[in-house]
């Protein structure tokens, strides 16, 4: 394994978006404690990003530019480091690349420069973060007969990747979950996860990508990508069509049908395929049946993924926050709604726009819902303007008000469901700081 102090001690690098995250602060820390020579730069103003720089202002190695990016500090670098969701054609980036820097990103930067691990990395417009989870803990759980650690990073909350460095040695196993802007990282580093589960595709972040779904999908396609012969890659079947004939890894479709039996709890027909990708990946490291089947009897999901919180006067609470597209909640609706005699699902929804069709969600509403409540943002007001309820909408000043009015008329039997369907962008710090605050008044809820 590379010894990754001395390979970052010195050098000159750029951190292109500290953030409010978290993960740009995790790996920031790590390489000021490497003895890199850091220089933070971010647009947000310094009130905005204070708490950031507060957790990271000991370090007297690393200078902070915020407010705005300099030209300068895209020269004379060893690296950058660029956060995710940083535009495709930032002038700050095409600068650093003329003068040869290399750019690099979280998770690539740390599959680079691991090459003994095994990396499982998982992505897909939906569902990678349940795969993601489910694959760690089945993992996890086996250890011991992998005789090798399970870490997982990528996109998890207030986690970084790069990090992992100080605790992996060669053998271990790292689950990765990677949105198509961390595999922008791995298509400039040219490697691609040894095991790769590509879930689903469908539109998201237009907005980022200028309804480019070719640009996006050029993103994404960077896990299987730079597979070589022996690597794997597993899909669900309706991302078959998208796979070039040519990749040198082993291609599985994973199939829902094989999961009929095992004894999972987490609603929806999503949410199956999901277990079927975790459960191809474990029988690549040859995890016997009847020890997936024990990991996944006792798993009780992921937050904010259709998340069962509690039963309040009959009314039960599901958190679905990470829904931020109006398919991902009109799949959460089909999975509560379809079993019922009758619609019985409040949904509460809304935030800011991010360039995504709304047709089938309004049609979602109609059929599932007895309710709607809506946040304010550029999301919700294309909704109401698009299309036609046959059911009541009510808008809400913020959340407290919004499950307040979710409350009013509810019905024993009735499903209270937060699916967002939007981006946090507005009333929100971010899609943790939405999730939180969700959860936080439903605990209170008596």
């Amino acid at each position: 394994m590379i010894n990754y102090k001395n390979y970052f001690k010195d050098k000159k690098i750029t951190i292109m978006g500290l953030g409010l995250l978290g993960r740009s602060i995790a790996y920031t820390k790590f390489l000021a404690e490497c003895g890199a020579s850091l220089t933070v730069t971010d647009l947000k103003s310094r009130e905005m990003l204070s708490t950031s720089i507060a957790l990271l202002s000991k370090y007297r190695n690393i200078k902070f530019v915020i407010g705005e990016h300099r030209l300068i500090d895209f020269k004379d670098k060893d690296m950058i480091i660029k956060s995710a969701g940083v535009p495709l054609e930032s002038i700050y980036v095409k600068e650093a690349k003329k003068n040869k820097i290399p750019v690099e990103m979280d998770a690539s930067l740390f599959a680079a420069l691991a090459p003994e691990v095994t990396i499982v990395g998982v992505t897909g417009t939906r569902g990678k973060t349940m795969t993601t989870m489910l694959i760690y803990e089945i993992l996890k759980a086996n250890e011991k007969n992998l005789k090798h650690k399970v870490y997982a990073g990528g996109n998890i909350r207030g986690g970084a990747t790069l990090p992992l460095l100080s605790k992996v040695k060669a053998g271990d196993i790292v689950v990765l979950e990677l949105d198509s802007w961390q595999l922008q990282g791995f298509g400039e580093a040219k490697v691609s996860p040894a095991i790769s589960v590509f879930t689903t595709f469908m539109p998201d972040h237009m907005n980022y990508y200028k309804d480019d779904m070719k640009k996006y999908f050029e993103d994404k396609a960077n896990i299987f990508k730079y597979q070589k012969k022996g690597d794997t890659l597993i899909i669900l079947p309706k991302i078959k069509k998208l796979i070039p004939k040519n990749i040198k890894g082993k291609l599985i479709v994973a199939k829902a049908k094989a999961v009929e039996k095992f004894n999972f709890t987490v609603p929806g027909q999503h949410q199956r395929d999901n277990l079927a990708c975790a459960v191809e990946v474990a029988k690549q490291f040859k995890i016997h049946a009847s020890d997936i089947k024990k990991v996944v009897k006792n798993f009780k999901g992921v937050e904010g993924r259709l998340q069962f919180v509690k039963e309040v006067n009959c009314l039960k609470i599901y958190n679905d926050n990470n829904a931020t597209t109006p398919e991902a909640t009109a799949a959460g609706l089909e999975a509560l709604g379809k079993n019922t005699k009758r619609t019985r699902v409040i949904l509460i929804a809304g935030g800011a726009d991010k360039g995504l069709d709304t047709t089938g969600l309004e049609k979602a509403i109609n059929k599932y819902c007895k309710k709607v409540v809506l946040l304010k943002g550029t999301g919700t007001d294309k909704l109401i303007i698009k299309n036609k309820f046959k059911i009541p909408i009510m808008m809400a000043i913020n959340l407290k008000d919004a499950i307040k009015s979710a409350q009013l008329g509810a019905k024993k039997g009735d499903i209270l469901l937060f699916s967002p369907a939007f981006a946090s962008f507005g009333m929100f710090t971010n899609e943790y700081d939405r999730n939180d605050q969700f959860m936080k008044i439903v605990k209170k809820l008596k």
